[in-house]
């Protein structure tokens, strides 16, 4: 057997190529978009790939099965339950496939129907000769993790409840992969940080065994135990994901190559004034709170860049990208993973513009939690931080028998300005503690803000910010916190960009706050 794992960290996702050295037939699941690096390695192991598997319908990539379909012909496969808008090959439970020769010998991929975290979820089970008593691995897709399971709520606006997709988890995990050996390795489409589930681990793979004893969900506990605990605090869904999830169910442009045009600065604004284009600003954070044009939008390529572009620009909406020089190709190449194609050009040294026209550039208003000019937070005890991963339990709810999970999904990649904290406060819970004239808004997903935030702050999550900026009032100041100072800067830029005047973050976020309270 041929077998590598592809893990692309910025978006935390796993893609595999498979392959039967024999016969030299190949098998890909769940593709990126860029796809030079699987035909590459393809052609130097001497392989042909024939078919690319989608274990489901992605919604936090754009998937890469068309690009690979046109570049080798190879056939598309879906589970059996999905619904696409072009032709693919379905595969049914129980079905396999035999990369072998003619004597039925050689790699097997056997499909075992999933649903849970969608409803045409597959899992597909590898062994290097069919009548393997131990399979190779089991390719797990979003239906488990390692650490979690996918979550089973993205499927609401389609009618599916997310208690009834939790059920049909429970009954694809405990029948179909719980039933496979110990020793049967595990990997995953996702790992930490994504926000497919809320507590992945950043380990990309793991055995059946491990799982059965450590992983949080797979504990012994009553059906609805479960059901509550995996429909509980998720992280918030970013913005693009329903804009991915059609995509990749009816079909879009194949990706094209290559970097996005130079633009001038009269160009780039007119791209804002006459075409509604997004002005957004890819530099490190550090480089933009200290200047960055008037109006434009930021996450930066150091981070979680994709997924955070997805979050404050909506699909579809035309970009000018202000980049450092030499970065505006993986910028673009960044945005095309998530079918953000729209991208009209870049400023070339947009620091170097900047310096020119101080006129058209504004800096950041960052300050430190004591220059708010409150009380001291009173502590009500101290929750342990792990890398920004928190129970993501609900409050009140009651917690099954096993370990609590660790991770509510996507944090600041980096912790710009923090400082170094052990432990954080918890919630007080006192309503009173931010200053009337003060919006004080937590922007980290519900669970890390449920495990513990400072008192009087609102709950409104990146991911959804840009749907919910009505909820807040223009006209009065707003002060923006995250994990590590870095979400915060995002949503700053976005409420700046829609008009609100008072708006500035915490430096360093709530870390920095837990660290000065301890």
């Amino acid at each position: 057997m041929h077998f590598a794992q592809y893990y692309l960290d910025c978006l935390s996702q796993a893609s595999y190529l498979i392959g039967d050295k024999t016969t030299g037939r190949a098998v890909l699941v769940d593709p990126r978009r860029d796809i030079d690096d699987y035909l590459h390695d393809a052609e130097a192991a001497g392989l042909r790939i024939e078919l690319v598997i989608e274990t489901h319908i992605h919604a936090d990539f754009l998937s890469g099965h068309l690009e690979l379909a046109r570049a080798t012909g190879a056939t598309i496969a879906f589970g059996e339950a999905a619904e696409t808008g072009f032709p693919v090959r379905r595969l049914r439970d129980g079905e396999r496939i035999s990369l072998g020769g003619d004597d039925g010998q050689g790699v097997t991929l056997t499909v075992l129907a999933t649903p849970g975290h969608t409803l045409e979820s597959i899992c597909v089970v590898l062994r290097e000769h069919p009548d393997d008593d131990v399979p190779f691995g089991v390719l797990t897709g979003d239906t488990l993790f390692v650490g979690d399971v996918g979550r089973p709520d993205l499927l609401s606006a389609a009618g599916h409840t997310p208690q009834d997709m939790a059920a049909r988890l429970h009954r694809s995990l405990h029948t179909k992969l719980l039933t496979l050996p110990d020793a049967t390795r595990v990997f995953p489409a996702h790992g930490a940080g994504s926000a497919c589930g809320r507590s992945l681990s950043s380990e990309t793979s793991s055995t059946i065994g491990d799982q059965r004893r450590f992983n949080y969900a797979l504990q012994p506990m009553p059906v609805d135990d479960f059901i509550r605990l995996v429909t509980a605090g998720q992280p918030a869904t970013p913005g693009y994901f329903a804009h991915d999830a059609a995509l990749n169910r009816d079909g879009h442009p194949l990706l094209e190559p290559g970097p996005p045009p130079a633009l001038t600065l009269d160009e780039a604004l007119a791209a804002r004034d006459r075409q509604g284009a997004v002005l957004l600003d890819c530099r490190p954070l550090a480089a933009y709170t200290r200047a960055h044009l008037t109006g434009s939008l930021h996450t930066s390529l150091d981070t979680r860049f994709a997924e955070y572009a997805g979050s404050v620009v909506t699909p579809g909406t035309p970009i000018v990208l202000l980049a450092d020089p030499g970065t505006e190709q993986e910028a673009r190449l960044r945005l095309a993973r998530i079918g953000y194609d729209h991208v009209l050009g870049h400023l070339p040294d947009p620091a170097a513009v900047l310096d020119r026209m101080p006129e058209l550039s504004s800096s950041s208003r960052r300050i430190r939690y004591e220059e708010l000019g409150v009380r001291e937070a009173p502590l009500a005890g101290v929750a342990k931080a792990e890398g920004g991963r928190t129970d993501g339990a609900e409050s009140g709810d009651a917690i099954p028998t096993g370990s609590l999970p660790t991770d509510s999904g996507p944090a600041d990649s980096v912790p710009t300005d923090s400082e170094s904290a052990d432990s954080v406060p918890t919630n007080s819970g006192s309503a009173d503690f931010a200053p009337a004239d003060i919006q004080l808004i937590d922007v980290r997903n519900p669970a890390e803000y449920e495990a513990g935030a400072l008192p009087g702050a609102r709950n409104l999550p990146l991911a959804g910010l840009a749907h919910r900026i009505a909820e807040l009032d223009p006209s009065r100041r707003v002060v923006l916190y995250c994990r590590s100072g870095n979400r915060s800067v995002i949503a700053a830029a976005l409420l700046e960009a829609r008009g609100f005047a008072e708006v500035c973050d915490v430096i360093g976020g709530y870390e920095a706050v837990g660290a000065g309270t301890q």
